[in-house]
């Protein structure tokens, strides 16, 4: 708090907006912040997260709006875990975010943020029947939990239904259908906070992927092969009673209206060689599109989702060597790949990928524009004679919004990079 405070910061207005239409909660924060400090420069805007809030924080990002209308544009600005020595009240969490240029004394400026918070939506009743819609609380605050003083603000959330069984009232509150505003609050200390829930009708398909494990091995042959393994379960509430098949087709619209029965996957273009398997073998259920932009793979499980059940199954594809291969400006080759996970709207609690590099890759670098753990091991293959450089990536409490390019460098021993071929060769 004292930190704050020396930053000399006030926020004149804050329009706090929550997205609850689907398994995920997305935030959006417009602040108008000011510098009330009398010669003192201001670099660095605080914001506040509950110890909830933190734990299940899945990404941060900040843009400050420059030009007006048609000519705005959003510059990224960069947010990163406040010093742990700043004081903050009832274990808060604070994260910073950095301003491109100081702010002046009396100087307003107006940054726009974004933040996506998973597990955070808890089903109750915690068992329904097949028959019955799934309900979830979702909590957080009316007024916006900020280290600054705040001087006008308003919270509006958004639900994905009319049905909303109940929310807290803290005066002025309103409701119209699915949305819910809070305020306009005026002259709100630092850190104040008032507790709200909201119990709503919330039947989008709760999937988690527990642990998703994907594989890109690049070729001497022109081409990258992608694995994907993945441990799949339906978060929401859990299934009670007997499943009837008869009555979920006949009543698909009614029976099982938290299930899921089907995903979407979004691929690279021009991906070939695509198949869905489980422990089982192939499963026939999948259908690919496919365009220049981006192939979709739709698969179905060999049967419906419901809260609580579980899946695993593999999805592979190969994909053009020339698509993804570079060569950087100092000489090293480099693949440019995409992070996270290609089924949409999910949640991967446990992600790996790792990229099997051609044999005789060597000084491996991988750039990723957020926090992993990163490590090398070494990958066989039956025509590998040394073994392939591996670049193992892990990140936990991944989301649609790291879906980002990454690029894995590495340098090209030429004499190892023909001992593949030869060797092919030689046993033929």
């Amino acid at each position: 708090a004292a930190q704050a405070a020396e930053d000399g910061i006030r926020v004149l207005s804050a329009e706090k907006r929550i997205d609850l239409t689907g398994p995920i909660v997305k935030v959006f924060l417009t602040l108008k912040v000011q510098n009330t400090a009398t010669g003192a420069d201001a670099s660095h805007v605080l914001i506040a997260f509950t110890p909830a809030e933190a734990d299940h924080l899945a990404i941060v990002k900040a843009t400050r709006a420059e030009g007006k209308r048609k000519k705005k544009t959003y510059i990224p600005l960069p947010v990163s875990p406040a010093d742990p020595a700043t004081a903050a009240p009832n274990g808060a969490r604070l994260y910073s975010i950095s301003l491109p240029t100081p702010l002046k004394p009396t100087d307003t400026t107006t940054v726009e943020v974004f933040y996506v918070l998973t597990h955070s939506l808890e089903p109750f009743p915690a068992e329904i029947t097949q028959s019955e819609s799934q309900l979830v609380y979702y909590r957080d605050s009316a007024v916006l939990l900020s280290p600054y003083h705040v001087q006008e603000q308003g919270t509006y959330v958004k639900t994905p239904s009319s049905r909303v069984e109940s929310f807290t009232r803290v005066d002025p509150t309103s409701r119209s259908g699915p949305d819910v505003k809070y305020g306009a609050y005026g002259n709100q200390l630092p850190y104040a906070y008032s507790p709200i829930i909201l119990h709503y009708e919330n039947n989008h398909a709760f999937a988690v992927v527990e642990e998703l494990v994907r594989k890109v091995e690049i070729s001497h042959w022109g081409n990258v092969q992608v694995t994907e393994h993945y441990k799949l379960k339906h978060g929401g509430a859990k299934h009670k009673g007997v499943f009837s098949r008869l009555e979920y087709q006949a009543r698909q619209s009614i029976s099982g209206a938290s299930s899921f029965k089907n995903l979407l996957a979004r691929l690279p273009p021009r991906v070939h060689s695509v198949y869905y398997r489980d422990e089982i073998g192939n499963i026939s259920s999948s259908h690919l599109r496919s365009d220049s932009y981006k192939s979709e793979l739709e698969i179905e499980p060999r049967y419906p989702l419901f809260g609580g059940w579980h899946c695993t199954f593999t999805i592979g594809y190969g994909m053009p060597l020339q698509d993804f291969l570079f060569e950087s400006a100092d000489g090293r080759r480099f693949a440019n790949l995409t992070f996270g996970c290609p089924l949409l709207n999910t949640v991967v609690d446990n992600l790996t990928i790792k990229v099997v590099l051609p044999e005789g890759s060597k000084s491996p670098q991988a750039v990723v524009p957020f926090e992993t753990e990163q490590h090398l091991e070494t990958s066989y293959s039956y025509l590998d004679v040394v073994g392939r450089t591996t670049v193992v990536i892990k990140k936990k409490n991944v989301v649609g919004e790291h879906n980002v390019p990454f690029q894995v460098f590495w340098k090209v021993f030429l004499v190892l990079g023909f001992v593949a071929p030869v060797s092919y060769l030689t046993i033929v």
